[in-house]
Parts: structure tokens; sequence; C-alpha cells
């Protein structure tokens, strides 16, 4: 018998609010159980579901059913009834398994979910993705957890999330047993009866429970037979996650979080960080939820030194093994560095306890990446046919530095949803397979800027949430082998043979010898008939570049008794106007003999890729621009030149000046009578060094690592400033990182390369920003490029605030015991740069646009400064200047609960000058998002004071914030706060892609060189192997050359935005250092401060100077590339 459910008293009251609030799974089911006993409500569905909403309407309930109703009233459920016949059976109850249960259950499936634990016990936190808070919020989920998305950053443990998931699930009627494994299929033994589940244990009461559909989202380690695995892999990745008790004090919530901070555009950050504490790492992110959870990316050199790991080995299963970790150093490693990312702010740090109870720090690698080929297929046996799905990490493991992880395994539950509902409606199985791939081909490149914007309309429907979606995209014909018949003994451990092939159809070299003859005929003196002989006057060269390229070379001027000398300057011309890296010195071209023909064939079949056109298409008469292929190559490498040039002319003038300054001194005491000179002194204060296009005078041999000293074979040959080296070998003087073109810095003098943070440059000169670029070609603007796009941030500990800690005191004060020091190195290290103009006749214009109006004099005494007066209004722009250009691909996200109506007059000014994107479709996620905020703000349980209409908890924002009338930010404040912070998100999850990307190349690279050498050790050999035998050879070693020219271009594609990260992140930083001076009272200010604020400004201005320089050489490669 029904008990009244509003009667004074009602019991169920009580029970339902302890199933809302329970904070345990067991506690969740426990409770859950109990309700429907005193409602005696029995069954499963959506009817137990109405049965609920029936007995339970007092207020609290009544407005969870209003959220619940809402989301089963689409049409894509059919009230109910899309898949009233259809049993489903989902493996793992993670927060994928428990979403795509709660889809089925509203679709009117039966599901019976199983979990093998008991508990939910995983306290790392989740970057959430803005259509997945509305999708939460649309569950309910903050009548489950009060504080869902209540901080600055969107996020939440894991542990939370599947808490209210179950709630939800169990609410809809979702079948959920605990304790029960799943091990295997059972196919159906005759005709009659269907497809069963093998369980652990045996006696569980679901082993003849019958289904038609298996979801699993068991996690990366079970995947069903018939399905298989594809790796990529990278260089050694090991992640370390640590979770600390969080008291919720004052002192912890002003702690600000790190959404992530990466070494590939904070250098500074962590080379200080190893200064201070010999901890090495890649990356850190800092979220503070239930706990204080710290994720990292270290270096294995690092832990062998603080003896986290005991001895180096090379299986990584070893290498992590836990016999091979010191536990008690993971822990204090861990420690240490969330103390130093946190600026030593977090009292107390205490370990939380994981399941084990024991303190929650865990190592993992996840150097590998796996995923499914394919997200589906069926199964039939006697008869009857069995719909298997994936879901979450057994579809495609996450990159964890991504925060991808929730957000694309939400979108595969909808998609897995959406093909139940196509199973349940009759479909042939083969077009409802085919659609589920053509689906999942979009999945992996997912993110909230390519996904639809109006995240309110989201729902299993892909056409809402994909762009353009085709859903015929792979054919019925294309997925025949995803229909299996019978029985199946697939082993789904299988990998897929990721093994280079080497296999070439036609005769690639007797192609590219009869380009080079085409592209050669006619030229006086030039008869190309081979590659040895051909080409050592150097003219064949010089032909062939004024063949595509006549304004670089005038030929008729050519004089051929200098071979050497000619070939190093088309060698020159070919790498600086062209992107073509050299493969042979020019005494090695000049001699030309047997032994180097491979490195001349390597060589020209870069400039055959470059160049080469179409059957039929004729050479146009205007200079042609190197395909995509070469393209980021070329630009990488003109930046590479004015950097180079920058750190020349500054290092020149430097040593000038102290020569300048010891001669004074010393004429002092030598001056003679008569008052002359010495003439040591005239020959001291003379300029020394070469020209800045003058080359080296020595040429090193390509074929000895000027590194190492070891054999370089071509396929791993790089070169750089006249050097040739393995790229392996190729690292940083001081710090032994890794450097790649366009990213390094050369010290010519001594012939060292350093990363951009140790180059040697003398910090206390400052080039005079009124002297033009000087370039070697003589124009002062030709090239119009940026000359250092990837100069370091500065660190914490040069007076900066960390990656993301608010200013709360002067920055020049408060550092922690042994910083002065280190800032005292960093500031040695950090290189001066010298903005190279983007257009010489728009100089004088540029500098009216970006120079500030208000400008006083000041006396003599000052160093001939000038005082920059600024109004209000020129302060708010500056510090709210919108970079972003057509010219950038993927301009960052606004944040998720931003509400424009509410801005003051002043605010506007953000807006303007941005994409379309930006206020038409970020609006529509904003207004989603606060439809759905609107909703609770009635009903919200959180904790803190938040900010009208942003989301933002007061005790959460940056002390450096202006504070209104009331003591609270002012709203502009919180909007840029919230713009910054979801900007530098995307900053370090575009960096993790990028580092993923650069090291499977790495990867890639050394795959390609092991087959590089193999095939040039059988061309060199002297046997008497068939000359069509050593064609072949010949043939595959040119594939592979051009595989690696593509990956090459890939990774100047990749470094180019690197730069634009690094400029970012530097904006990023003198923006909040700016602002930190902003904010004082006036009254309050010293001349220090008013002389720093003004430094900080001028280099505010060149950052952004050197953003729209970058820009604009990004737009014209662009479209050069168009034009080719």
């Amino acid at each position: 018998m029904n008990v009244p459910a509003d009667e004074p008293g009602n019991p169920a009251h009580a029970t339902f609010e302890r199933f809302l609030h329970a904070g345990e799974c067991q506690e969740v089911l426990g409770c859950f159980t109990k309700l429907c006993q005193q409602l005696g409500l029995q069954g499963s569905g959506l009817q137990l579901y109405h049965g609920l909403k029936a007995a339970l309407n007092y207020w609290n309930a009544k407005a969870l059913w209003s959220k619940l109703d809402k989301k089963a009233d689409h049409k894509d459920y059919d009230q109910g009834t899309a898949c009233a016949n259809t049993k489903c059976l989902v493996v793992g109850a993670g927060p994928c398994g428990l979403r795509v249960a709660i889809e089925l259950a509203l679709l009117g499936a039966r599901v019976v979910l199983l979990e093998k634990r008991s508990s939910f016990s995983r306290n790392n936190v989740l970057h959430l993705w803005p259509f997945t808070i509305h999708d939460l919020r649309a569950l309910g989920a903050k009548k489950f957890y009060g504080r869902f998305c209540t901080g600055t950053l969107d996020h939440i443990s894991i542990r939370q999330l599947q808490l209210i998931l179950l709630k939800v699930a169990l609410l809809l009627g979702v079948e959920v047993h605990i304790n029960v494994r799943f091990s295997g299929l059972v196919p159906p033994s005759g005709t009659v009866g269907g497809w069963r589940a093998v369980l652990q244990p045996s006696s569980s009461s679901l082993s003849h429970y019958e289904f038609d559909v298996l979801i699993s989202a068991g996690g990366g380690k079970f995947v069903p037979e018939g399905f298989k695995r594809k790796e990529t892999r990278g260089k050694l990745a090991i992640g370390i996650t640590t979770n600390f008790i969080n008291h919720h004090s004052r002192a912890e919530v002003e702690v600000a979080e790190i959404s992530g901070v990466a070494r590939i555009y904070n250098q500074s950050f962590f080379q200080n960080l190893y200064n201070r504490t010999g901890i090495d790492l890649e990356n850190i992110v800092y979220y503070k939820d239930d706990t204080h959870y710290f994720v990292m990316t270290a270096k294995k050199q690092s832990l062998l030194k603080k003896g986290v790991i005991l001895q180096d080995k090379v299986d990584i299963e070893s290498l992590l093994a836990p016999e091979n970790v010191n536990h008690d150093a993971l822990l204090s490693y861990a420690k240490e560095a969330a103390n130093f990312a946190t600026n030593y702010c977090l009292p107390m740090l205490e370990f939380a306890l994981n399941h084990r109870a024991l303190p929650d720090v865990d190592m993992f690698d996840f150097t590998c990446m796996m995923r499914s080929e394919n997200a589906a297929l069926v199964r039939e046996h006697n008869g009857a046919r069995l719909l298997l799905g994936l879901v979450g990490d057994c579809l495609v493991e996450p990159f964890w530095p991504l925060g991808t992880g929730v957000a694309r395994g939400f979108l595969a539950a909808f998609d897995a949803a959406w093909m139940v509902r196509r199973w349940a409606a009759g479909t042939p199985p083969l077009e409802v397979l085919a659609e589920r791939e053509s689906i999942y081909q979009h999945l992996s490149q997912t993110s909230p800027d390519n996904t639809n914007k109006n995240i309110s309309q989201y729902s299993i429907d892909p056409a809402t949430r994909y762009p353009n979606i085709n859903l015929q995209a792979i054919k019925a014909s294309q997925v025949r082998d995803l229909y299996l018949v019978g029985m199946v003994e697939v082993d789904h451990k299988r990998k897929s043979d990721n093994q280079l092939t080497t296999v070439v159809s036609g005769d690639a070299y007797e192609e590219l010898l009869s380009w080079c003859q085409a592209s050669t005929a006619g030229y006086r003196g030039v008869a190309v008939t081979n590659f040895t002989t051909s080409w050592t006057s150097g003219l064949a060269l010089c032909a062939l570049i004024h063949h595509f390229h006549p304004n670089l070379v005038d030929f008729d001027s050519i004089d051929p008794r200098d071979p050497i000398q000619i070939h190093q300057m088309m060698l020159d011309k070919a790498e600086q106007e062209l992107g073509i890296q050299p493969v042979l010195s020019s005494t090695e071209m000049a001699a030309m003999a047997e032994p180097n023909r491979l490195g001349l064939i390597t060589y020209l079949s870069q400039f055959y890729e470059a160049f080469k056109t179409s059957s039929g298409e004729e050479v146009s008469q205007k200079p042609l621009t190197p395909r995509g292929t070469r393209g980021a190559i070329l630009f990488l490498s003109k930046l590479q030149k004015s950097r180079n040039l920058t750190h020349k002319r500054t290092q020149d003038n430097a040593q000038k000046d102290g020569e300048t300054k010891r001669i004074c001194r010393d004429t002092k005491v030598d001056v003679g009578l008569d008052g002359d000179t010495p003439d040591a002194a005239h020959k001291l204060l003379q300029p020394t060094m070469m020209h800045p296009g003058q080359p080296p005078a020595h040429r090193h041999s390509s074929d000895a690592c000027c590194f190492c000293g070891l054999h370089v074979y071509i396929l791993e040959r790089a070169s750089a400033e006249g050097h040739f080296f393995h790229r392996g070998c190729f690292q940083c003087q001081c710090c032994r990182a890794t450097l790649r073109v366009g990213d390094y810095s050369f010290d010519e003098q001594h012939g060292h390369f350093y990363c951009s943070l140790h180059y040697p440059t003398p910090p206390s000169m400052d080039l005079p920003h009124d002297e033009p670029l000087v370039l070697p070609s003589g124009d002062a603007t030709a090239t119009d490029l940026p000359l250092d796009a990837g100069s370091p941030c500065v660190s914490p500990k040069e007076g900066i605030p960390s990656p993301v800690q608010p200013m709360t005191a002067d920055p020049q004060l408060g550092r922690e015991p042994g910083t002065a020091e280190d800032a005292e190195d960093a500031g040695d290290m950090k290189e001066q740069e010298l903005l190279a103009q983007p257009r010489g006749d728009t100089r004088e214009k540029e500098d009216l646009r970006l120079e500030p109006q208000g400008v006083v004099e000041e006396p003599e005494e000052s160093g001939g400064r000038r005082k920059i007066v600024l109004t209000p209004l020129e302060k708010f722009k500056l510090s709210t200047l919108n970079l972003t250009s057509e010219a950038e691909p993927e301009p960052p996200l606004k944040p998720a609960r931003l509400r424009l109506q509410a801005l003051p007059e002043a605010v506007p000014v953000l807006c303007r000058g941005q994409d379309a994107w930006g206020e038409e479709e970020d609006i529509a996620v904003e207004g989603a998002l606060e439809e759905s905020d609107s909703e609770e703000e009635e009903e919200d349980t959180v904790l803190g004071t938040e900010v009208p209409g942003t989301g933002i908890d007061l005790v959460s924002v940056p002390q450096f914030l202006n504070l209104g009338p009331e003591g609270k930010p002012t709203m502009p404040e919180c909007t840029l706060t919230c713009r910054a912070r979801d900007a530098q998100t995307k900053r370090f999850r575009q960096a993790q892609a990028i580092q993923r990307r650069l090291e499977e190349i790495e990867v890639t690279f050394r795959e390609l060189e092991q087959q590089g050498i193999k095939l040039e050790k059988l061309l060199r050999d002297e046997g008497g192997t068939p000359e069509k035998q050593k064609t072949q050879w010949m043939n595959q070693l040119l594939y592979l050359v051009q595989k690696k020219n593509n990956l090459l271009s890939e990774e100047s594609d990749l470094m180019i935005v690197v730069q634009e990260l690094k400029l970012e992140e530097e904006q990023w930083q003198l923006d909040q250092k700016l602002r930190y001076y902003e904010s004082k009272e006036e009254s309050l200010k010293t001349s220090e401060d008013r002389m720093a604020a003004q430094e900080t400004l001028a280099q505010l201005l060149e950052v952004v100077r050197k953003r729209d320089a970058l820009i604009l050489r990004q737009e014209e490669k662009r479209l050069s590339e168009l034009q080719a």
C-alpha cells in the first residue's frame, strides 16, 4: 500500500533528502532501495520514475521532476517509447557508462548496469566543456551537488560526477548492480533465447538476463571480442596525480587554481622550479574541488635523481613497477611541486586517502594512447543479433592534459544512444554501423570551437552537435567486416600494424633526373646527365634556382671559377629564401664524390617536392612560392634568421659599450699630455664582428655530427647555421633541452646553440627602437618578421606572480628565501629583443596608432625618459587589447557563464574587431548557460559569496582586481578574469596537443631513420648488387625522404603556433603586472611604481606589435600558398 507523500512528517521526504545528498555509492543505493520500499514501488524503467514523481510532490522534489520532465519531453525520446522493446546491458559505472545508461532509459529501454566495484573513490578532477555543464544542469546536478561549477574554473571530481549520474540513473529506472564483474558473452544455444553475459560471481541473478544491446564502458583494459585497437606512441611520458585534503579554509580558498602551465610556452617557470627543487616537469595543473588536485608530467631523469625511480629500465612497465618506485620519495616529489606551483600558499598540505586508505598519489605512463578502430559492431549467432558499442576509455583513451576525456565521453554516449535508437527503429544493421562509423570519425577532432555553439539544442541527434556532419560518409558496403556471424575468436588486445611501408610505385629516381634536366635546359654551361659530375661546378644548382626564382640569382653574372663559393651562395639562398635545408656542405657539393651522390639526390628531391608541377602545367614567369611542404619551414627559417640577427646586434653593441667604458676608464690614466687616445684604444673601438649576412668561415662535414662526432646518415641528418647533426643531438648548450627549427638561439662567436631562455645575451643593452632592421639583403624591412616570437615569459621569481597566482604584494617584494639569486640568474639569461616593423612605409602610422596620446617630457635628470599619461579609458583599452585576427585559426572561447547585458558601457570595447564567432556563436553558449543559471538561482546551495551574474566566488577572485563600493569585484573586472582564465585554459590545452603531436612526430622520425639507415647502407655497399635492385632501393629511400619532408613541414607548422602561444603567455603576464600597478591608488604609488608601470607598458606594446607582425606573416604565407 502506497504511503501518501504529502502527509506531514512523511518519512519518505527525509529518505529522499538523504538520497539527494548521499556521498557514497552504497549509501545512495541503500537510500534508494529504502525509498522505494517506503513508497511501495517496484519495477524499473520510466514506470518507476513516474511512480516516484507521483508519490513525492513536495517543493524540493517537484523542482527536480520539472528538470527531468523537460529533458524527457524531447522529441528524440518519443515520450519514452523509442526503444520500449529493447533490452540493454551497460558495463561500467564510470561517468560515460552512467551517462549512456541515462539516455537509454529516457528512450524507454530496459537498462541493466554492472559495476565491479562497490564504491566511487576517484578524487581526480575533470575539466568540463560548456555543453557538459549545461547537460549536467539539465539533469539537476545542483540538486545533488550544490557546489557544482561555482568556481572560476569549470570542473568536478570524478567521484562527485559519478554520484550525480548514479542518482539520476536510479530515478529514471536504471537497474544498477555493484560487485558484479563482466567476463564475456554467451551466445544463444538454440533458435530460442538471446545473448547473455558471463558474470562473476556466477550466482548473480543477472546470469539469465538476455539482452540485444551491449554497451561497454569498462575502461581501456577491457574491450569486447571483435574490436581492433590501434596505438599512437609518443616519447616517454610519465604522469603524476596527487590529491590533498581540502579544509575549505579562507587561506585555501584564496589560492588561485592553475588551469594549466606548460614548458613549451613558459620555460622560465619550469627552469626556476628545477633550480629551486630539482624537479623537472613538462606541465602542471591545479584544480580545487573536494580535494586540492594536482596533475603533472615529470621527466624521467628528474625522477631518477630525486630517488623516486630506483633504477633506469628500458621497459616502461618495469620502470614504473611498484618495486622500482620509492613511494616516500614520490610523495615528497609531488608535495614539493605542489608547494612551488602555488607559491607556498596552501597551508598544511595533507594527502587525501584513496580507496586503499593510502595517500592518494599515483604515477602512470601515458606514452602510448589506444583507440578502437571502430565504435560498434554486430554479432549474429543462431539468428539472434547483438549490437555492441563502445564509449569512454575503451573507445578512445583520452590524453589527460587536453581535458577532453569526459566531454568526448559524453558525446560518444549520445552517439551510442542514437545508434540504439536507430537499431530499435528497424534500420538495417549495416546502415546502423555505417552511420555510427561516420559519426565516430569526428570524435577525436571535436573541441568547444568546432561543435555547434547553441548548446541548449544538443540532443542525441548528431546533427544538433556536429556542424555539417555527413552521416553517409561511410557506406554500408565498407562496414561488412563489422557484421560477425557465428562464433568468433579474436584477441581483443591485438593492435593494428603501424609499421611504415616503403613499397613505392614508379621510378622516382628517373623522374627526378628528368625533372632536373627539363628545369635546367638551355642554361649556359649546364648539362645534367647524372647526380655527380653534372653538379660539381655549381652552375646546375644556380640554373635550377633561377628557373623558379629568377629574382634570387643573376645567372649571367655567376663566375664559374669558384665552385665552392657558388655552392655556398646557392645553399644559403635555398635555405633562407626557399626553406630548403642543406644536406651536404658546399665543399662536398663542389667535389661531388660518388659517396655523396645520395646526399645530392636527397637535397634535390626537396626542390622537386617544392616546385614540381602537374602534367601539362607550365611554369609561370613570376617566381613560384614553395608549396605547403616548404612554406612553414621557410617561415621559420626567416624567423630564425631575424632572431639570430637580433642577438648578434645586441651582443655587438653590448661588447662595444663595455669596451668603450673600459677604455674611457683606462684612458683617464693612460691618455697623453696632448689628450690623444692610444692607437690600441682606437682599434678596440672598431667593430670586429662579421657582416650579419656573411656565412661562417668554416663549414662542417655533413656526414659527422657536430655535437657527438658520430656518423650521421642522410635520413637522420639535420642542419642549422652551417652545422650538421643528429636530430636527437640538437640540444641547448646549457639545459640540454631539445631544440627545433625556429625555436633556438645561436652564439656565432662560440658556435653554441641555446634555447631562448639560456642565450647568453648581456642584459643591460637595449637596442634603440628607432633604428631600422638591417637584413643581410640590405633591405631594412624585407622580411617583415618579428625578431623573436619565442622569448621566455618572466617567471614568478623575477617579480611576477606564478602562472596564475594573484599579486598580493609589490612584485619586487615578498619573495621566498633564495629566490633573489634565482631571479638575478634568470634576469641574466633573459634575451633582448628587437621588434621588426611589419611594413616600412606604415611604421610611422603604426607608432602613432599604438602610442598613447598623453606624453609629458620629463627633465633631463630622468635620463631622457618620457612619462606616459593614460586616461582611464585608454588604460582599459590597452589592458584588454583584442589581437584576434582572421589569420588565427582558433580564437579562444569566452567564459561559460558571462552575462553581456550586465556590462557597463566601457565593456563593448572588448568586443570590437572580433570575428563572427565572438558575438554570435559564444552568445549562444553563454545564453544557454545563463538560462540554466537563472532557473537555479533561487535553489542553489553554494559556499562563498557569488558576484551576481558571473558565477564567480568572491573569495576566489584574484586580489589585484578593483573592488566596487561594497567590497565586491566590479563586473568588468570579473568578466576580464573569466576571459583570462578561459584563454589560459585554452592556451594550455593547445600547447599540450602540440607537444603530444611533436612527440609522435619524433617517434615516427626514428622509425624513418632506422629504415633509411638500412637502405643507405645497402646502396653504399660495393658488392655486386644488380642495378635494378639499387634503383628500387633508391626509390624507397626517396619515398622515405618525402615522408620526412612532410613531417618536417608539419613540425614547422606546429612550431609557428608555439611562437604564438609564447607571445600570448608573455602578453598575459605583462597585462597582469600592469593591472597590479594601475589598481593602486594614485596617492600610494611610488616613483618606482610609476617607472615600473611605464616599462611594463612599453614591453606590452612591443609584444602586441610582435603578435601583429606574426599574424601578418602567417596571412602572407597563407595567401602565397593559395596562389601557388
